[in-house]
């Protein structure tokens, strides 16, 4: 059956090449979307007209920012192609889709997946919340389970019992990993086709959150032989409650923009070690 046009003129295109229509989608800011020539992958931060017409620059889980016209059907959410708008002054913002504290899509109404038999072990209970605090909905979804590791003497028991192998691999994020030291030892001791273990560069994982998140200029200088934590609360004025610092740091992380990137990088290089085919 022939359709028409404006004009009432007869569109001859067969039907299987008919583009079928794309919903529009206004430009909200902290909407998450892929641009499709390129696979670039990030959040609305503004929407502005130039000299070439409107565009929208997206920033990306690394903080990288980019900037592509509004072109139609040049972009995807969740895989499927939209047309993005500028978005009416005042208009609501969407409710979906949204982010993940570690900056992914937001999978809505998904739920965990079962298991995985690959394991990530974190070393340090502060580490092992922080990393649940940014990274936990994703785990979830990808059916990571991460497992609190005591102290790095005790992987090698770990490694062992856990049997890596293919399909099932352990990746492990150490404390401080220095070359040299006893940890960096065991670390190579254990590692292999099925396990990576990484680790942080800072003395304790506090420092792994950005200063400016809890209201500080800067951590401070704590002389070696002194107890970091300790030291910290004493030179930022807070009760010597270490507990309740680490409270109110915890609470001050609300996405991995809150974290330093050299933290970011290893948690995420050990969850696509896990999660690879």
């Amino acid at each position: 059956m022939s359709r028409y046009d404006a004009r009432g003129l007869t569109d001859l295109t067969p039907p299987w090449k008919r583009q079928s229509p794309v919903p529009e989608l206004p430009a909200e800011r902290d909407l998450v979307v892929e641009e499709a020539s390129t696979g670039f992958c990030g959040a609305v931060v503004r929407c502005e007209k130039t000299a070439e017409g409107f565009t929208v620059t997206l920033e990306d889980r690394h903080g990288k920012l980019r900037v592509f016209p509004l072109a139609p059907r040049g972009f995807l959410v969740d895989g499927e192609p939209v047309t993005l708008v500028r978005p009416q002054p005042g208009g609501a913002r969407p409710v979906s889709p949204t982010r993940t504290a570690s900056g992914s899509v937001a999978v809505v109404g998904a739920k965990a997946r079962v298991a995985l038999p690959s394991r990530i072990y974190v070393e340090g209970r502060h580490d092992a919340e922080l990393v649940e605090r940014v990274w936990g909905d994703d785990l979830r979804i990808e059916g990571v389970v991460v497992e609190y590791l005591e102290g790095i003497d005790d992987l090698p028991a770990i490694v062992t019992e856990f049997g890596p192998e293919p399909g099932r691999r352990l990746g492990v994020l150490v404390d401080h990993l220095v070359p040299g030291s006893k940890e960096s030892r065991i670390a190579a001791q254990v590692t292999g086709a099925h396990v990576l273990v990484v680790g942080h560069p800072f003395i304790d994982i506090w420092a792994a959150v950005k200063p400016a998140a809890v209201g500080v200029t800067a951590w401070p200088d704590v002389p070696r032989g002194e107890d970091w934590k300790t030291g910290v609360c004493a030179r930022l004025g807070w009760p010597l409650d270490t507990p309740a610092a680490w409270r109110r740091i915890r609470g001050s992380v609300h996405s991995y923009k809150d974290l330093d990137p050299a933290l970011l990088g290893r948690v995420e290089e050990l969850i696509d070690f896990v999660t690879a085919p």
